[in-house]
Order: C-alpha cells, then structure tokens, then sequence
C-alpha cells in the first residue's frame, strides 16, 4: 500500500481569511483564467448558472428514468448554456439521440467545475433526485489541475486512480478543512453512490483539446487511462470520448479542425460540440457493454440522415445543393422549376445517379444550420460530385426570423447574434461558408463545384443585370483561394438571355426606355415564373444546358457524364 500522502495546514494560519476572503458560488467577482490560460466561466453570477440549470429529476416523466450528464463547460457552457458567448457545450446536443417518450436527458454539467467540486457542491442534490433505473454519464476533469486550496477555486484533484492518496488542508473558498483524493477516488465516489441508489454509472473520457503531439495528432487526454481502468475495475461501461472525437479531428484539415473550437483551446463552437455529442451517441450505441442495453434501446438518430438508399453499385453520384433556383416545385408544366430538376435532359443516368438536395429558400447558412448539408455530407464516398450554388437568399436580414443572412464577404469573419427570437448564433461569412462545404467533400474523396447564382429577369441598361460586383467577385475569391472547379453558370445563362433580347440602347426618353426594358422583361418571361428570380421549366432546361455548358468548358470529370450531342 503506498504511503498516505497528509499534509494538515492549521487553522489559525488562515483566520485573517474568514472576512476578506470568504467566497460563495453566488458571488463571484471576476472571470477567472486557470493555469491552461482558459477562462472557463463567464463573469456573470454563478448563482444564474445554477438556476438555469434544470432541478435534479425535474424533467422526470412520470416513472421514466432520467440520464443525467456530469460535466464542466465543455458540456454546458457560459451562464446560462444558450450559446450567448459563441461556444457551446455538447450536452445541449445530445438529447436528440434520445427518445423523449422514455427517456428525459438532464444537462446537469457547470462551467469551472471539477471532479472534486461537483462531488462537494453540486452532486448531493442529484444524488437525492436519482431513482431505481436511471443512467449517470460521468465525463469531467479538464478543471482538475492547479492549486488544492486556493482562495478562489480549490478545486484540483491528485492525478491518477490510487485509492489511499489524499491531501488534507484548509480551503480558503469554503473556509473549512478539506480532503482532497486522486482523480480515480472521486470516480469510484460517484459510481459507488449511483449504484447504491439502483441507478447506472457511466464513464467517458474527456472532449479533446486543440493542441498536437509531436506527430501533429490531437493530444490524448491522461485521464482517459485513469478513467479506462476505474471503469474496467468498477465494471463500468466505458466510452472513450477523447479518442472517438480526437480520431474525428485528426482526419480533419487543420482549417475545419479549428472552427470546431472557439475563443480558446478547449471550448466548442457549435460545431465543436455537435461533434462531441454525436462521438457521445456513437460510443454509447456501439458499445458493447452489456449493461447499456437498456438504454441502447432508448437511443435514436444515431447513424445520421443519409441518401444512401439513392446510391446504385457501380455509379457515382452527382449531389444538386442550393435553393429555390435548383430545387422549386418542379411539378407543374406552368409551374416553377429548379434547374437541377432538369438535370436528366444533359446527364446520361446510365453512368450517373443524380440527387438533387437542394431546398428552397435557404441560404448558405441555414442549409448548414438545418442538417441538409449533413445529410449530403454523411453519404458521400469517393468519386461523388457535389455542385454548391447559393446566394440569392444569403444577403438578407441575420437576426429576423428566418435567420438566413451572412457576412457579406469570403474572410473568414464571424460575430454572435442575438437573433430576434431571442436565440443566439455565430454567423459566418458567404466565402466561410462555401469553403466549409468545399473542405467538406474533399475530405470525403468527393468532387466540390460551386456554381454561381442563376441570373434575375431584370434588364438595366437594356442587358440582362450581372451581379459580378457582388456575388461573382466573391465566387470568385473563393475559387482563387481553394482551387475548386468553378461553373459560372450566371454568365453562361445571361449571355444567352442577352444574345435574345438585349437591345444595343435604350431610347433617351425615360418613359420609352422604361416601356423598353418592360417588353424585354416581358418577352424573357418565357425563362421565368412568378417573379424574377424563379425559372420557368423551359428556364430551368437553359440553366441546365448552361451548366453542362461549362462542364465541357472546363473539360471537367462530371463532363463524362453528360449525354453525347
């Protein structure tokens, strides 16, 4: 047995503390940076945490059991755990994999906590809450470092698992004597005290940081070995979030890694803790652990939407994104069309299955924010195409109620909202989120095309509007800076609307120049429906003959794909 490690400072050291240096959770002054150089909770009252947060066991439906989380910020982040600071917890995310008619999921997880300070502080109430047949996820232990008994955390724990290690002294937050144990002890705590009230413990390693080994790998936590083997001596399922998580990130381009992470080197952005949850979700659903049947069973969502029910052995597949101009209706004769839905009259279907995702009247930014570009994302395997067209709803309002707008620009840019319903949301610029997209398929093996915006029926001048000032210049930016294969199916389709109806001068008259661009309006309307953004089915048919066009101008792959002329 090792030595018990005891160190007793005496009391009357520390009496000039009790007035100066007394400190309760309700009252903290100041943001408070640990020895990560992480600030970890907001300076906002501790005091509002604890009430956003759900009372134990409140969320209980009747007789079903609850699963509650166990965590610090990188499950439940800033005060109130609503996004308000740009950075999410994963715990906010992971309810959706379950389902809510049997089983309530309770974020109990706070900002600044460590093993050691929510086992004092805030477990004894969830302890109290906890029923016969309900599941504890214990992931925490990225605050377990510093000082034992500082004035303003003490909340470091001794590293490792060994169960006869402590440190006795007098901590200056609480103002009492204090027991500190190994990192191991608090565990076994926690999985003791659930199992002594019919309930099941679960443990999962940690989220992974933003830092790299010498290898350049994300770094793996040392508490996941602590963790792994408290687990296999308790009998615990294990789920090795740091690893399934850290895996995620090394596959990624050092770009996409980092927007995983926002404002330091620990918390998430939303994609960050998105990501976190669904690794949680997925550790947990393959497990093999016999004890997590129970709640496998209660478990959905899991393997993420996909079109891979579209996909025929032996075919690529070319996937349409966009809006309304690339996917409308696309029913009626004299109804409005998007081009890809006429994507059939240019590509030989015998050689490629054309999946057309597209959704009307999203931008950039909510095609993302909706899961349609997951969707996409989760079924693509090498030799995939994917066009990306978007813009003709992305410079709109950012906080109204369709949140749909961007930052007007390709720099990686972005800023937290407050949207008008009160919600929160980091936005990102039109370029941030393109390059997003094009990262995304190339990490698949797939093939991006971004494709600019179909043109308007209006006619300044006489000719068709061109929107190269704008859109097309920041296409174009982001086509400089990655590389991908452009299709500038604006030009293509406005320069054949111009070789129709573009008149060389309008008259000097305002009144017959208007009555001019007003004929040409009308004459061009044959290529569009309703306004002057849709497209007709014949205009449709042009938009997709333009897109084949510049296929074969820029001798693309997917031009191998085109029906012989």
């Amino acid at each position: 047995m090792k030595q018990r490690l005891l160190t007793v400072t005496l009391f009357l050291l520390h009496l000039s503390f009790l007035t100066t240096m007394a400190q309760g959770f309700d009252n903290l002054p100041d943001p408070i940076e640990d020895v990560n150089k992480v600030v970890d909770n907001t300076p906002d009252s501790i005091a509002k945490a604890l009430m956003s947060r759900p009372a134990p066991g409140s969320t209980r439906k009747g007789q079903q059991p609850v699963l509650f989380l166990i965590g610090n910020s990188t499950m439940r982040n800033g005060t109130l755990g609503n996004g308000n600071n740009g950075q999410w917890g994963w715990g906010y995310f992971f309810p959706q994999y379950f389902n809510a008619q049997k089983i309530a999921v309770e974020n109990q997880a706070l900002g600044g906590m460590s093993t050691r300070t929510f086992y004092t502080d805030l477990w004894p109430a969830i302890r109290t809450a906890l029923k016969p047949g309900d599941w504890v996820i214990i992931s925490i232990g990225h605050n377990d470092n510093g000082e034992f008994f500082d004035q303003r955390r003490a909340r470091a724990v001794i590293p490792g698992v060994d169960p006869d290690t402590c440190h006795v002294g007098f901590n200056q937050r609480t103002q009492k004597q204090d027991t500190v144990y190994s990192y191991g002890n608090y565990l076994r705590k926690y999985i003791h005290e659930i199992r002594a009230k019919g309930a099941y413990p679960i443990l999962m390693s940690l989220t992974p940081r933003d830092a790299f080994d010498d290898n350049g790998k994300v770094v793996r936590k040392p508490q996941t070995e602590w963790m792994a083997y408290v687990a296999a001596t308790e009998g615990v399922p294990f789920v090795d979030l740091n690893e399934i998580s850290g895996a995620k990130l090394d596959s990624y381009s050092r770009w996409k890694q980092q927007y995983h992470f926002l404002g330091d080197k620990i918390h998430t952005s939303k994609f960050g803790a998105e990501m976190n949850a669904r690794s949680a979700a997925e550790g947990l659903w393959k497990n093999n652990h016999p004890q997590l049947k129970p709640l496998q069973a209660m478990m959905q969502n899991v393997e993420g939407e996909n079109y891979n029910d579209r996909r025929e052995k032996g075919r690529p597949v070319v996937f349409f994104t966009g809006d309304s101009t690339v996917k409308n209706a696309d029913k009626e004769d004299d109804g409005m069309w998007g081009w890809a839905s006429q994507a059939a009259t240019v590509f030989d279907e015998h050689k490629i299955t054309l999946v057309n995702a597209a959704r009307a009247g999203r931008s950039t930014r909510t095609f993302i924010r909706e899961g349609l570009w997951e969707k996409v994302y989760n079924s693509l395997q090498p030799g995939d195409f994917v066009t990306i067209q978007f813009g003709h709803n992305d410079i709109c309002p950012i906080t109204d109620a369709k949140a749909r707008g961007v930052i007007a620009e390709t720099k990686d840019t972005l800023h937290t909202y407050k949207l008008d319903d009160g919600t929160y949301e980091v936005v990102y610029s039109f370029g941030w989120y393109l390059k997003k997209m094009i990262e995304d398929c190339r990490e698949k093996g797939a093939t991006p095309i971004l494709v600019s915006l179909t043109p308007r029926n209006e006619w300044p001048d006489g000719r068709i509007e061109r929107r190269d000032d704008s859109y097309g210049k920041w296409y174009r930016e982001v086509v400089r800076e990655t590389g991908v294969e452009f299709i500038d199916m604006h030009n293509i389709s406005a320069d054949f609307l111009d070789k129709k109806f573009a008149v060389g001068s309008l008259p000097a008259d305002k009144e017959k120049a208007k009555a001019k661009i007003a004929a040409i309006k009308e004459k061009a309307g044959i290529y569009f429906k309703k306004d002057h953004t849709h497209a007709s089915k014949l205009g449709a048919q042009m938009n997709a003959t333009s897109f084949a066009k510049g296929l074969r101008q820029n001798k693309s792959q997917l031009a191998d794909y085109l029906l012989r002329h």
